[in-house]
This record gives structure tokens, sequence and C-alpha cells, in this order.
């Protein structure tokens, strides 16, 4: 009878033809290690949200008078609705650590190089929507942090140029953040960006199964074929890399559970303590910054110095740190794409390169003192020397010989 109503389907719809050339008989390298659960991880963060997020709508009010008191509902009234809230707060924290692990095992593993570099482009514009999503989920709560997260960001619009006042406008909706903004903020977060971000999603898993997977050597293993035309050094990605992603699962479920049951609010870092209080728009807080996956690039946005009291350069500067992100399949000129038999010039400057991202995120959090503004302006010198010479140093870097086939 299975079998029959399986036919009836594939006649109409090819669930088949998709379980077979995306599972089944998709081939993948058999040396994925560590750094491939990540993806997988990201796609289950992002149901956990999606899921959350649609019992969470069901309770909140977006309204400037209703919003913080809705969200205390929530918590306190609705039966688990604590429990749906810290796993969408917690989520949102996760799914950045997931993403940004992943897109360093790219940086790693050269999976933006030829002929990745459509993935790497859909998984770019994905962080982008998710940054996108976050500042827009972020306003939700209503609270002090929350609000003038909101303004502080929203103004640096207003630094651009010729249109820069009319584009924040439209962006608020009104002179100030106010009940027009979370109407707007609302409608995106929960509709436009998600349908975007599920569209992108389906794009970035189509491009990559389209070219086969990278592998921590950075071998093809299209090149070599036995002769059933099946590569030599792959294996089917069901059961095989199903059965070993189900065990990152749980490990990460873990984790999720540990830190969604003993410290939601990670101290501050997750649920920011000013975010407790409601919006005040006559009260600012001493000091505001975003939550933590964007302060790496609010660094930047501060070490730079403005002119004529404007942050113009500020916002240039922080938006070409995004830029250079998408150009990295055209800036790396070398041949070979695995760290594992790179040069020692490569290592190097990733290395830097993460250890200043990780300076720059720190240094986001804090208040701008002359110490602090002085480290972040070299972090960022730092940043982006990454990219502008990476076509130099990877081009004339000791690259060690890669091998034919994969070494594990």
């Amino acid at each position: 009878m299975f079998s029959g109503f399986m036919n009836w389907v594939d006649a109409r719809f090819p669930a088949s033809k998709m379980w077979r050339e995306h599972l089944s008989e998709y081939y993948a390298p058999k040396n994925f290690n560590f750094w491939y659960f990540f993806g997988s991880l990201a796609l289950l963060v992002l149901v956990i949200q999606i899921v959350t997020g649609i019992f969470l709508t069901m309770n909140y009010k977006p309204d400037a008078a209703l919003a913080f008191a809705s969200v205390e509902y929530i918590m306190r009234d609705v039966p688990w609705g604590w429990l749906i809230r810290y796993m969408h707060s917690t989520g949102a924290s996760a799914f950045f650590i997931v993403v940004y692990l992943h897109m360093f095992r790219g940086l790693i593993y050269g999976s933006y190089k030829q002929p990745r570099e459509l993935v790497w482009l859909f998984g770019m514009l994905i962080y982008l929507v998710l940054m996108a999503e976050a500042f827009m989920g972020y306003l939700l709560p209503w609270g002090q942090m929350s609000y003038w997260g909101a303004q502080v960001i929203i103004s640096l619009f207003g630094a651009i140029p010729f249109i820069g006042e009319q584009l924040a406008l439209w962006i608020r909706g009104d002179f100030v953040v106010a009940d027009a903004t979370l109407n707007r903020f609302f409608a995106f977060h929960v509709i436009a960006l998600p349908i975007v971000l599920l569209g992108l999603v389906v794009a970035h898993i189509i491009a990559l199964h389209e070219v086969g997977s990278n592998n921590p050597d950075g071998v093809e293993i299209k090149k070599l074929k036995n002769k059933e035309g099946k590569p030599l050094d792959g294996i089917p990605f069901h059961p095989y890399y199903t059965v070993k992603d189900i065990v990152g699962v749980i490990v990460f479920l873990f984790i999720f559970s540990l830190v969604l049951f003993y410290m939601p609010e990670m101290g501050g870092w997750f649920l920011e303590h000013a975010n407790f209080i409601p919006a005040d728009p006559l009260k600012t807080p001493e000091h505001i910054a975003p939550v933590w996956y964007f302060t790496p690039f609010y660094a930047i946005l501060r070490a730079v110095p403005s002119i004529n009291a404007s942050a113009f350069p500020g916002v240039v500067a922080m938006g070409l740190s995004i830029v250079f992100l998408f150009l990295l399949p055209w800036l790396d000129r070398s041949p070979v794409k695995s760290i594992r038999y790179r040069g020692p010039y490569f290592k190097i400057a990733l290395t830097l390169f993460i250890i200043s991202f990780l300076v720059l995120g720190f240094l986001g959090t804090q208040p701008a003192t002359e110490l602090y503004t002085l480290i972040a302006q070299i972090s960022s010198v730092i940043y982006f020397a990454f990219f502008i010479f990476m076509p130099f140093y990877t081009k004339f870097d000791k690259d060690k010989p890669v091998p034919e086939r994969v070494t594990s």
C-alpha cells in the first residue's frame, strides 16, 4: 500500500527524486569532521526560532503602550510562556554562534572558492538578513536597551549624505522611535524577513548540492569516480551523515538546555539587564550597546573618527566590513583551498583576523574610552588588512602540494 501511495505521489510531485538527489544518493566527502556540524545545527535553530516565534506572537502586543507588559504577561502568566520566550532569546544567540562557526569553517577550508562562489554569496545574504531579523526582533520587547539601541542604529542611516534623514524617517515611520516603528518592525520580523530567509536557505542548499560539498582537504571528490559514476571518496549523505548530525544535535541540545534552564540571560550577554526596564524616551541609559553579535561592527563604527560631527565615515567602514566578506571568493588568489595545505602567510593573517574580530566584539560592549578606542582602531586596521592584502599574500604564499584524494 505504501509503495502504491508513493508511486501516486511521485507521479504528481518529485518526492522520491528529491529524497535521492539531496539525501540517499547525494554523495558527500567521507572525511567530514567536527566543523561540518554547524550547517545542520543552523537549520535546527532556524526551526526552533520559527516555532517559538509563532507561539510568542499569540500573546505579544505590537503596541508601544502594551508591548513590554505583554512580554511580562508571557513570562509570568502564560503557561510555559517563560520557556518559549527563553527558547527564542537563547535561540537568537545560538543562531549567531553556529553561523559564525559555520562561516569560520568556510574560511579555514576555503569553501568560498571555485566552484562554490554562489554557495558563499547565498550564505552571506542569509547572514545579512539574519542581522536585520535580529535587529528588528531586538526592538520588540520595548525595554530600555531595545528602544535606545534602535534609536542609535536607525540614526546611523541619517548620516548618509542627501538621503539620510529621509531614509531614517522612512525606517522609523515617525520622527522618533515610536509605535509606528514597533509595528513595522514587528511586521518585518514576523512575516517579511522570515520568508526571505527561508528562500535563501533553500537556494543555499540547492547551490551546495549542485556543486557538491567541500571537505577538510579541499579535494574535489567528483573528479575521481568508480565505474558506476560514484565518487571514490564519497559516501551517501543518508544514512551516514544524517546519523552523524543527530549526534551533533544531541550535544547541541544538551548545551542549549543548560543555558536555557540555568543561565538564560548569560550574565546580560543574551538578555541585557537594562531591557527588563520599560522603554523611557526621557531617560537615556548610561551606556548603549547592541547585542553581542553586532558588537564587532559597532566597534568598527566607533573606531573611525567623525568628520564635521558626522558619523558617515564610521558608517561606511561598518558597511565595508561586511561587504568585504562577500568579495572573499575573488580576493583569495591561492590555488589551495584548505588551511591544511596553505602557507604560513595565510595562517598568520587568518589568526590575526580572528583575534581582531574577537577583540572588536568585546570592545563593542564597553564604553568608548581613549584606550579602548585606540585598541579598536588597531583591531579595525588588522580586520581590513586581512581582506585588502589577501590578493598578495595568498598569491605569493608557500603552499603545500594538495593530494589527489582525501587523506582520511
